[in-house]
């Protein structure tokens, strides 16, 4: 059976109707002491049709008009609570309420399909080692341009002699960047 529209109302489904959470209702609560919802024995909140009223009419100045909680409570002061009530939706346009869904067996989800990742491209080797380098001997705060293994604290001989364990690791990172780069 369906409420009258001047029925109380929960707080979810007033959230409901006005399509906010229902902590932003406990909030404007907290900020709008024109708001005063009825409380169960248990805190439960029942809202009457005035004080939806006023919420419809808050949230309109809130999130529709773009005033402030400050600005909205001075037009409250100033013109009352009828007229911020009078801004809002209006109760007629509170939907009936459905049937509660009962609880189903909820169907298995499938299985994720694993997408398969494409193997990284094997590094093309060069003849030229990039140690060949004679900026790589250049302390890096006189290079002209940086360099990656410009910064690693050895002298070049002994880049030189590990040239060909590092050079793979290299031209991938080349690679990366030119990948990067566009």
């Amino acid at each position: 059976m369906a409420k009258a529209k001047d029925a109380f109302r929960t707080i979810s489904e007033v959230a409901e109707w006005l399509d906010v959470p229902t902590h932003v209702l406990r909030f404007w609560e907290s900020k709008f002491t024109q708001i005063k919802p009825v409380k169960g024995a248990g805190g439960r909140r029942y809202y009457r049709p005035s004080d939806m009223e006023l919420l419809a009419g808050i949230k309109q100045l809130l999130h529709v008009d773009g005033l402030t909680i400050k600005g909205t409570q001075k037009l409250l002061r100033e013109k009352g609570v009828k007229s911020v009530a009078s801004l809002g939706q209006t109760l007629e346009d509170i939907p009936a309420p459905t049937e509660p869904a009962r609880a189903a067996t909820p169907a298995p989800r499938p299985a994720p399909v694993p997408r398969p990742t494409p193997p990284l491209p094997a590094p093309p080797m060069q003849d030229a080692l990039p140690f060949d380098d004679p900026a790589l001997d250049t302390p890096p705060d006189q290079q002209t341009e940086p360099r990656l293994l410009a910064f690693i604290p050895a002298d070049g001989a002994r880049l030189r002699a590990k040239a060909a364990q590092i050079a793979p690791l290299l031209d991938r990172l080349d690679d990366l960047r030119r990948r990067m780069a566009g």
